[in-house]
């Protein structure tokens, strides 16, 4: 682990990361029937006799009324910041919901996202995640995304590789693929929600779409660089992600081989910096392909 303080007990940290990870992810699947009804073929086999919350306004807005905010991710976070208190009480954390300082601490940092995918996670899409990472000097050391719906675990420590568990308790290692031709890549990508930098990442997306084998939206940055790391797509690349979208899955992508470029540990979202990881055959071409296109600057 270069340039890791050695006293940090890097290995606890990757525990209580997979430890409040599988806590806020049954909390995260426990609620969602009980705010938004079942979804057929979605969740626990017992989500259809969960009555559907009659609390008001179960989703509130953000930064614009296309970006949403639900009871589950407020409350999840704040179960993860109660759990990390318990497990850690002198450390930091930086949230998605309930935010903290963006200047990077000395010591060790949480970044954790509760619910990565929130539009999925409303109209019942399979395909979100509770994101937690732990960070020193701004550098992720160990990190856990849980995929909610499909109950698959993935998670990393610096310098000891990735590892991904379906459920049964047995871990894998990880390793992104082979591919070594951009032309045949499979790419995922995300898009912001001001309207502007859609149409900007909107005229990326079309003079990528010849020069690659497909592009996939997945709704989940967290789970577009596990999907890297696990050979699901061979390149992952995003505008304006935050912290929180990156820690851990940024960490888990690079555990298991991929390059992986991350936005500065203080960065903020409508800095629009680019977010990559891409499978080592392609890197130099599909790096290039995007300086081409002038996707690697800064989008506002």
């Amino acid at each position: 682990m270069e340039g890791v303080d050695q006293t940090i007990p890097v290995d606890e940290l990757a525990a209580v990361a997979d430890a409040v990870a599988q806590q806020a992810a049954a909390h995260v699947r426990r609620r969602r029937p009980e705010l938004f009804g079942a979804t057929p073929g979605h969740g626990a086999p017992d989500d259809a006799a969960a009555p559907v919350s009659t609390a008001p306004d179960p989703v509130a807005t953000k930064s614009t009324e296309t970006d949403p905010v639900t009871l589950a991710d407020t409350e999840t976070e704040r179960l993860i910041r109660a759990l990390l208190r318990d497990a850690r009480p002198d450390d930091e954390v930086l949230g998605e919901e309930d935010g903290g300082s963006r200047v990077v601490p000395s010591g060790v940092r949480w970044v954790v996202d509760p619910i990565d995918g929130t539009v999925n996670f409303m109209y019942g899409v399979p395909a979100y995640a509770v994101s937690v990472a732990a960070q020193v000097d701004g550098r992720s050391v160990a990190g856990v995304v849980v995929d909610v719906a499909r109950h698959v675990t993935y998670g990393a420590t610096l310098g000891r590789g990735a590892w991904v568990s379906e459920g049964n308790g047995v871990r894998r290692p990880l390793r992104c693929t082979s591919v070594e031709r951009a032309e045949l890549a499979l790419v995922a990508t995300g898009f912001g929600y001001d309207a502007d930098r859609r149409r900007q990442q909107g005229r990326i997306v079309a003079d990528l779409l010849p020069r690659v084998r497909d592009v996939r939206r997945i709704g989940a940055a967290a789970l577009d660089l596990c999907m890297v790391a696990s050979g699901a797509v061979d390149a992952h690349y995003e505008h304006g992600l935050s912290p929180w979208d990156w820690a851990a899955g940024g960490l888990i992508a690079s555990e298991a081989g991929a390059i992986v470029q991350t936005p500065p540990p203080d960065s903020r979202a409508d800095e629009g910096h680019i977010t990559v990881a891409v499978a080592p055959g392609i890197a130099d071409e599909f790096l290039a392909l995007l300086d081409e296109l002038g996707a690697r600057d800064p989008l506002t």
